[in-house]
């Protein structure tokens, strides 16, 4: 075979696939947007998938024992499609990028086990007047009227001590201000 065989070949068989896709390219395509629930680009993806195939296969789209190709190009279509959807289903759900896109960003465990760090250390500077009243307040989720009851202060001596501790906290934690907030 010499090279210009060859390329008639190669030629003539990329004519054959170009008139599969405009004779039979629809029909598939309203197929497989079914089989994949309107999901027109897994669809369209079936579709090529499906020509590939007759492409691999010519002795299939020559065969005399049918009037038309278009009954086995569907039933290699159906047959990919649920082979799709059966590959799907055996692993975790497909992301898609809107979703990543709207996903809250969870810290690092290791950048939150050292802000943590940071923040003890930066309670330890306080006053011991200002500790107590954050560490009831803040670490231990007590009211104001519980915090105190608690250190038998009125509630606004509580509120100012928390203020006040907080803006301490903001100057010695320049980096986790917005966190103090």
């Amino acid at each position: 075979m010499t090279a210009g065989t060859t390329l008639t070949h190669q030629t003539t068989a990329e004519h054959e696939l170009a008139a599969l896709q405009r004779e039979h390219g629809r029909p598939l395509f309203a197929l497989l947007l079914r089989l994949c629930d309107g999901d027109r680009q897994r669809a369209e993806d079936l579709v090529q998938e499906t020509l590939v195939r007759a492409w691999q296969h010519p002795e299939a789209l020559h065969a005399d024992d049918f009037d038309s190709v278009r009954p086995w190009l569907l039933t290699v279509a159906r047959r990919l499609a649920i082979d799709a959807r059966r590959a799907r289903q055996a692993r975790p759900p497909e992301v898609g990028d809107a979703v990543l896109e709207n996903a809250r960003v969870i810290s690092d465990h290791a950048e939150r086990a050292a802000a943590t760090l940071d923040v003890r250390e930066a309670v330890k500077t306080l006053t011991p007047e200002h500790r107590e009243v954050l560490v009831l307040v803040y670490f231990q989720g007590a009211s104001v009227a519980e915090a105190a009851h608690t250190l038998g202060i009125p509630p606004g001596t509580v509120k100012s001590r928390a203020y006040y501790a907080l803006r301490a906290l903001r100057r010695v934690l320049p980096g986790y201000a917005p966190d103090l907030r």
